[in-house]
């Protein structure tokens, strides 16, 4: 009686007059109000304390933690065989990575004991491609991948590629035999699935430089340390992809399992494992491309492959050689993507033609291993079939008409380039810059913690107040501030690009088959790839790696914000349309108010994608915390720099996915 009694008061409450409520609504006005009143005190007290206690620090000085960390890093090093931990751990491992990685290079890619060329020749590495791509895809993606590595060996470049892609596949069979168990524990387990994200997320959080430093300090320099920082970087997307197939399998089908008795291994691998083959092979497929991507950045402790290619070319300012390189490395991404996401969709492709080619299929895949294997024969036994025919032609000429086509546009687009450069970089670059940098260190911290506590709440403001500690005493603040500012500003400039076409993509299906396949593989593409053609447009400065970041991480911010408007109810749209709504209202009043979570999470996504192709860009004179790193690895002494470097780097991605990861569920909830 009473709950009917008040029923009647909570409807003559006042009708909402937006989407959020009036509650939501005085809620998000006290969130601006208070952003708006730190950034204003914040901008008042720079005008009164510019240029005090910015704990600056010039390139060649050292605080103590820095020469902490070398005088470990040479202390590990004295000690290396004759510890313990060293002697029957780190040891023990670096030699079976090594010996791993030894073997599949001597398979493929380098001169092998007694021989002056490898076991298997590029004919057999080819027809091995192109068979494999077969069995587990169809014959286009065969083709694919057979023109693929011979286009590698066109450019002057196989035994690089196979360098690369011995590293890669070595990485994967690593990773893949412990993530692939983890991901199926994690699937039946809730509570180790509980325990397991957060290292999963952290470890995806992390930009790729930072696993370099800490892991030469164990397994030195070379391809173990490579393979391992790879191997670790790649297995997360295995890890949770493989439990969240395990987790879709219908209920049902599993109690159906258990009803007819059978055991626990049984229901494994007769129902879950079979029923989720699809979205594991998804993660096999992402841990492949996570890890060449990882590949190619790990060519700066010493990895053999294109990644140092690019590198030296890089630091060279070779433009046409980076290219050449780069192509090569963007070719083996698309080869591998291409055969695994065959290789996912294989029985569903089989269902729909019916049929009618599967009794051809075995006896063309037994006659295909007979070709194969005398292929492999004749690579091994003949020079012709085991060392790539030509002089590097198309290499060269790629080569060149990357080099024509830098000068080109150094002649002819640099007045157009540098005014571009210098509008974003004087209007908007350089004022954050200086806010930050010339702020007292302790005023920027005050800022970051007001604001995370704002956007995310008293956990977020926890956070960025222990990162913000730990950030002054890696000794590296000053240029910590000059990398914060390269990522904010081409965050902005991200979620610009993110809204403007995600709005679009969102509210045309045309549109979205158009963009999205254009956007899925710039995603396949590693992130050192992006650097070689604005270093022809910019130069060598840190705005070419802005604009590369910009590039990277607009994809994953689109496709985001395009699923967000599109997941907009469309009663709603039409509600909105009849009431008399023109287009720029619709969009501004109700698709991207309702899809605001997801304008969340794209920014969460752009800044992690944005930091870390910044750091990379301390290869093209980008600077600050990503040059430090480089620097490290180059310099003995500055070592200790970089790895303090590489920490703030890890400090700055936590709090920046926190504070936003946080923002996002205040803003869904």
């Amino acid at each position: 009686m009473t709950v009917a009694m008040e029923k009647p008061e909570k409807t003559e409450k006042p009708e909402p007059t937006g989407p959020d409520g009036p509650a939501t609504s005085v809620r998000r006005f006290s969130r601006r109000t208070a952003v708006a009143a730190i950034l204003v005190v914040w901008l008042l007290l720079f005008a009164m304390l510019r240029g005090r206690q910015t704990l600056d620090l010039a390139a060649a000085d050292l605080t103590d933690l820095h020469r902490w960390f070398n005088d470990a890093n040479d202390s590990i090093g004295a000690n290396r065989n004759s510890n313990p931990l060293f002697l029957y751990f780190f040891n023990e491992i670096r030699l079976v990575i090594d010996t791993l990685v030894t073997f599949v290079q001597e398979l493929i890619s380098q001169p092998s004991a007694g021989r002056p060329l490898p076991q298997i020749g590029w004919l057999g590495v080819v027809g091995i491609a192109g068979f494999v791509s077969w069995a587990v895809g169809n014959w286009r993606v065969a083709l694919l991948a057979v023109a693929g590595f011979t286009f590698m060996g066109l450019q002057g470049l196989w035994q690089e590629s196979m360098d690369t892609l011995a590293l890669t596949l070595s990485a994967v069979f690593v990773a893949l035999l412990f993530a692939i168990p983890l991901g199926v524990w994690a699937g039946l387990s809730d509570r180790f699935n509980r325990i397991v994200t957060p290292f999963l997320d952290f470890m995806q959080t992390m930009p790729t430089f930072v696993y370099l430093a800490p892991l030469t300090l164990f397994f030195l320099i070379g391809p173990a340390s490579a393979t391992i920082a790879t191997m670790i970087y790649a297995a997360p997307p295995a890890i949770r992809i493989t439990a969240h197939a395990i987790r879709s399998v219908p209920e049902t089908t599993v109690e159906a399992a258990d009803s007819l008795g059978a055991t626990r291994r049984q229901s494994l691998l007769k129902v879950l494992l079979p029923m989720s083959k699809r979205t594991v092979v998804m993660g096999v497929n992402q841990t492949i491309m996570a890890a060449l991507a990882m590949v190619t950045i790990a060519a700066l402790i010493d990895a053999p492959g294109l990644g140092k290619t690019v590198i030296q070319a890089l630091q060279s300012l070779d433009v046409g050689t980076a290219f050449n390189a780069g192509l090569a490395i963007v070719v083996m991404a698309i080869v591998l993507d291409r055969v695994t996401t065959a290789a996912s969709a294989r029985e569903e492709t089989a269902r729909r033609s019916g049929g009618r080619f599967l009794k051809w299929r075995r006896p063309l895949l037994g006659a295909g291993a007979v070709v194969t294997a005398v292929l492999v024969y004749m690579s091994h036994t003949y020079v012709w079939a085991a060392e790539f025919p030509g002089e590097a032609g198309l290499g060269s000429s790629i080569a060149r008409g990357a080099d024509t086509a830098t000068t080109w546009a150094q002649d002819n687009l640099s007045g157009l380039t540098n005014a571009f450069r210098d509008a974003l970089t004087n209007g908007l670059l350089n004022p954050f810059q200086t806010l930050l940098t010339d702020s007292p260190w302790w005023l920027v911290g005050m800022a970051l913690i007001g604001l995370g506590a704002v956007l995310g709440g008293w956990s977020a403001g926890v956070t960025a107040a222990v990162c913000v500690g730990l950030l002054v005493g890696t000794g590296v603040w000053s240029d910590a501030m000059t990398t914060l500012a390269s990522t904010v500003v081409a965050t902005v400039l991200v979620m610009v690009l993110g809204v403007v076409f995600g709005v679009w993509m969102g509210r045309s299906l045309l549109v979205d088959r158009i963009l999205r396949p254009t956007l899925d593989a710039a995603q396949v593409m590693p992130p050192f790839v992006y650097l070689v053609p604005f270093l022809a447009l910019f130069g060598a400065t840190r705005f070419t790696a802005i604009v590369a970041a910009i590039v990277y991480a607009a994809p994953v911010a689109t496709k985001i914000i395009a699923d967000g408007v599109r997941a907009v109810p469309a009663t709603t749209v039409e509600a909105a349309t009849s009431a008399g709504c023109s287009t720029w209202q619709l969009i501004t009043k109700v698709q991207l108010p309702m899809a605001r979570g997801a304008l969340t999470l794209a920014t969460n996504q752009g800044l992690i994608y944005v930091l870390s192709m910044v750091v990379v860009g301390g290869l093209v004179g980008a600077g600050a915390l990503g040059y430090d790193v480089v620097a490290g690895f180059s310099q003995g002494q500055l070592y200790g720099k970089g790895l303090a470097a590489g920490l703030a780097i890890v400090l700055l991605g936590v709090m920046f996915d926190r504070i936003t990861q946080a923002a996002a569920r205040r803003v869904s909830a």
